[in-house]
């Protein structure tokens, strides 16, 4: 079937500018330093408080199951009666904001002190009425903390929000709980409002100066982006008889331009988008208005046969899938029904042996649902369709493989998109596998997704609905018959390429998915078992089927060079900056075709242990690849494509399990290869891979690693490590060009290591073997006198601070 995608972000963007509101910037909106004999006698207390103009406030109250203390608190705001027992909705305090007409908010954080008495809560929990008080923000504490409110959610709040802190678990009723004082931080601003005077473009020439997003603009005459220029505008309208063409080449050259629209958009006329271009609008209460016609042309990704399965999603509403894709198999298009979905049972090989375990595949069969012509493709909603057979004997234009054109036509989606995922719960162990997509006509931000709709704890109930991995399909491995599946010939899972919080791997094709997802494109996700889901209701068979919700917005919309590019892009360097996080990918290739890989990422927030997909998300388990590599961890027998790791557990005394797996029976050469390295720890060191079948250790910074194998499963065979101790004869002399040797005056020699090592010992022998010097060093440049030696050749060994060895022979002049 499938596979199945950041570390928080903060609110972002758009176009050629990036508007980054960061955790602790922004200045206080509203704030109390509650002072007073009695401040808990006022239910809300305002005295004193400061809110900025442009916002009303309500104070600082609390619930209607809590009473004031007997003695009067001074300068605190404070409770008693909290539940000893679980949480209770009525025990809080609370916070209303509401911004005035024409303005928004854009929060940052809540900043507060507080303190409890010894019988008081110990549990606490701090929710906002956006989601009806359900998910959990921050980790509030007793004596007080700093929530973060710079995610998505809490940004261009333009209506009003309430704030509230539970507390719960103390030893007695009448234990108290209070706030000494408190902070809101964030910006507030005016909405946008279009200029009463507008810029009309007649003849590529705006009569009023380029738009901006004040300005309305009006296309009366054709316009062409990478002839004319991307634009930005208040509002959009295109005339009548005329078209606007948003461009992804100019005069045959490639060039990705955008229009970027604050509120409405109006086509009397007509709107063309090419594949690469993207077209955004801001306010999500947009409306697009079309008398005329918009059309958005999407390419395939290069196929190599017409059964090569594409994943799309419209980014135009009231789309027919059999018009759309109308060059498509008619009986090859799908969507994917995960109400459907259980995976109960596995199979070996597509050996149709079923045994209770889980490989990923539907266990009937009926996941996968062919839809006719006049299906509409709703918003958010992912399907397949292979190519039509007769029409790929006749590709189009001078790609090799070929592309294909598809082209949407109707009014753009925009604002929010709502899509329904689901899980079926007889089954907790197996992957709740959904197909949704990209519903706008520009590519959207996978870690702004993922913040907005990922379950990051595995630990804690949360709604957030989905696990933290994007799965995106791209298809390079012919079906097989052994591949598990439910048919005689299946795709391996294998080729799924995997956006997940801390990095992202490639597919079957090689190729590294950006952190952005083009508009048109489908993608898997799993609805996650720890998600509270809104409903539940039974299917004909009796299981309980759960049901979530994945959001879409604009604020997760992006507009960059390359941000809307088909399908994905590869990436040739195989060192990035030191300033990022330390990021290890590893490939596995054959001389048969083979072609895997495996990330290792040290970030933050994540543990040696399972974080869940978030940080460390499996290779699928019905693969059917002939050969896999992936990486292993003590106390899981997960096989994961990408492992996170804690930041700390990097030094040189760090080991990574990597497993291989393999079905090829046939004489075959693997290969191991760095793909890409970043982070200052991995850039600045020697990675080594140690094979334990025959005890080698092998420099893989230097080069590629090559071996053969028999059929099966080896989980302990290989170890990357960053300390050379082991190092065989073949492999210290390689590693000598790391040590400089350098003869100077007066019978000294300069001893120079790289990599940031340091010299710890030297030691000069002659070519008998017998000692002759040894020194002490701690710098990574020692020098010695080396008097007793003329005109000879010597071996010189030098223990570096890793622990490492290096012998090399040089000449005494």
């Amino acid at each position: 079937m499938v596979y199945k995608t950041t570390l928080k972000s903060l609110f972002a963007f758009l176009i050629t500018f990036l508007f980054f509101v960061g955790f602790g910037f922004g200045q206080s909106i509203f704030d109390n330093p509650i002072t007073g004999s009695d401040p808990s006698a006022d239910n809300p207390y305002i005295i004193n408080q400061y809110k900025n103009p442009n916002i009303t406030v309500s104070g600082i109250g609390r619930g209607s199951g809590l009473i004031t203390l007997a003695t009067p608190p001074v300068n605190r705001y404070a409770a008693r009666t909290w539940s000893t027992g679980s949480l209770d909705v009525n025990d809080f305090f609370e916070f209303k904001i509401t911004p005035n007409s024409g303005y928004k908010i854009d929060f940052v954080s809540f900043v507060y002190t507080g303190q409890a008495s010894s019988t008081g809560p110990i549990n606490f929990a701090f929710r906002s009425s956006l989601d009806s008080y359900t998910a959990n923000i921050g980790s509030p504490t007793a004596t007080g903390t700093t929530i973060d409110l710079s995610g998505v959610d809490y940004q261009n709040i333009s209506t009003s929000v309430t704030f509230r802190l539970y507390g719960w678990g103390g030893s007695s009723g009448q234990g108290s709980f209070s706030i000494n004082d408190f902070t809101f931080n964030g910006v507030v601003s005016a909405l946008p409002v279009c200029n009463s005077t507008p810029t009309t473009c007649s003849s590529g020439a705006w009569d009023n100066g380029e738009p901006d997003l004040a300005t309305p603009a009006i296309i009366n005459g054709d316009y062409h982006t990478g002839t004319n220029g991307s634009f930005s505008a208040c509002s959009l309208t295109v005339n009548a008889g005329t078209t606007l063409t948003i461009s992804d080449e100019d005069n045959g050259a490639p060039i990705n331009t955008y229009v970027v629209v604050q509120t409405d958009v109006t086509v009397d006329g007509a709107i063309e988008m090419e594949p690469k271009a993207s077209f955004v609008q801001l306010d999500d209460d947009g409306i697009v208005s079309v008398i005329g016609s918009i059309k958005v042309s999407k390419n395939t990704a290069p196929m190599n046969a017409w059964y090569e399965y594409t994943y799309w999603s419209s980014p135009v509403s009231g789309a027919q899938i059999g018009t759309a894709l109308a060059d498509s198999n008619a009986n090859r298009r799908f969507l994917f029904n995960a109400k459907n979905y259980l995976d109960a049972k596995m199979e070996t090989g597509n050996n149709n042996a079923q045994v209770d375990g889980q490989d990923d595949i539907d266990d009937d069969g009926n996941d996968w649902q062919r839809v006719n012509g006049t299906t509409v493709m709703q918003p958010g909603v992912g399907y397949a369709a292979t190519h039509s057979e007769a029409a790929f004997v006749i590709p189009p234009g001078p790609f090799s493989p070929p592309q294909f054109r598809y082209t949407f036509d109707g009014p753009f989606n925009n604002g929010e998109i709502i899509v329904s995922v689901y899980r079926n719960d007889f089954e907790p162990n197996d992957n709740n596998w959904n197909l949704i997509g990209n519903p706008y006509p520009s590519a959207i931000d996978a870690d702004l997704f993922l913040d907005t709709n990922s379950n990051i704890d595995i630990n804690i109930n949360t709604p957030y609905t989905l696990d933290g991995a994007i799965f995106l399909w791209s298809q390079n491995t012919p079906p097989s018959s052994t591949a598990n599946g439910n048919e005689q010939l299946n795709f391996s899972s294998s080729d799924y390429a995997i956006i997940n919080g801390i990095g992202q791997t490639a597919g079957g094709d090689g190729l590294m998915p950006e952190r952005k997802i083009p508009s048109g494109q489908a993608f898997f996700v799993s609805y996650s078992n720890a998600a509270i889901p809104l409903s539940i209701t039974p299917n004909a068979d009796g299981h309980d089927i759960a049901q979530g919700e994945v959001v879409f917005n604009n604020s997760m919309r992006v507009i960059g060079a390359s941000d809307n590019a088909q399908f994905f892009k590869s990436s040739t360097s195989k060192s990035n900056p030191s300033s990022v996080a330390n990021k290890l990918w590893i490939n596995l290739t054959s001389d048969n075709g083979v072609f895997n890989q495996t990330l290792i990422g040290y970030v933050k927030g994540a543990t040696n242990t399972d974080d869940g997909s978030y940080f460390d998300t499996r290779k699928n388990a019905s693969t059917g690849t002939s050969a896999i590599l992936y990486t292993t961890m003590d106390g899981s027998n997960k096989e994961f494509a990408i492992q996170g790791k804690a930041e700390n557990s990097l030094n040189f005394s760090e080991t990574i399990n990597l497993g291989f797996k393999t079905s090829i029976n046939t004489s075959t050469l693997y290969t191991l290869s760095m793909a890409q390295l970043q982070g200052e720890f991995l850039t600045n060191n020697t990675v080594y891979l140690k094979d334990n079948l025959l005890n080698k250790v092998h420099n893989l910074s230097d080069a590629d690693y090559t071996f053969t194998s028999e059929v099966g499963e080896f989980n302990d065979r290989f170890v990357v490590m960053f300390n050379n101790q082991s190092l065989s004869t073949d492999e210290l002399v390689a590693d000598a060009n790391t040590l400089k040797i350098i003869d100077l005056d007066n019978d000294r020699v300069t001893f120079s290591i790289t990599n940031n090592l340091k010299i710890k010992n030297v030691t000069v022998f002659d070519l008998l073997g017998r000692e002759l010097y040894q020194f002490k060093g701690q710098n990574s440049e020692e020098t010695y006198l080396l008097s007793s030696l003329k005109n000879t050749i010597y071996i010189a060994k030098v223990e570096l601070s890793n622990g490492a060895t290096i012998t090399k022979k040089a000449v005494k002049k």
